[in-house]
């Protein structure tokens, strides 16, 4: 069991709040840069070879910054936040990330960015996990 004083700094919600926008930091950040910089997000998913890439684009920044939103909010569609953004971390892996096609440094490089996306993935589902479980505890 966690020392009491750890228990209270967890319980914080300042400490909570915290803890979701730096695991989201990563997608609001580069939505952010999408938005503001539309064209270089249409030639990233160009180069990509994603069909339609204005379209890609777009929806990139929406999954990118509505995901955030909601999993920072903390209210009762953090789920959908988390689940969307999971969704989408793991469809960059083969799209953007594809290690097992690639040779020599790019592949190391890729599969460094692929399992940091999974570790992403991870933190996302926990954070779906304590949102849906912390409330039903403390009710008990």
């Amino acid at each position: 069991m966690s020392p009491n004083w750890i228990y209270q700094l967890l319980s914080m919600p300042v400490i909570q709040l915290l803890a979701r926008i730096l695991l989201t930091m990563t997608f609001w950040l580069s939505g952010i840069a999408k938005l503001f910089d539309f064209p270089a997000a249409v030639a990233e998913m160009a180069a990509n070879n994603l069909p339609v890439p204005a379209l890609f684009a777009a929806l990139t920044i929406a999954v990118q910054l509505i995901g955030s939103a909601l999993i920072i909010r903390g209210g009762s569609l953090v789920w959908l936040g988390a689940g969307g953004l999971g969704v989408f971390t793991a469809m960059t892996i083969p799209v953007s990330h594809a290690f097992w096609r690639a040779e020599g440094a790019e592949a190391i490089a890729k599969m460094h960015v692929a399992v940091e996306h999974m570790s992403v993935i991870g933190g996302l589902i926990i954070v779906a996990v304590l949102h849906a479980i912390v409330p039903r505890l403390r009710s008990k």
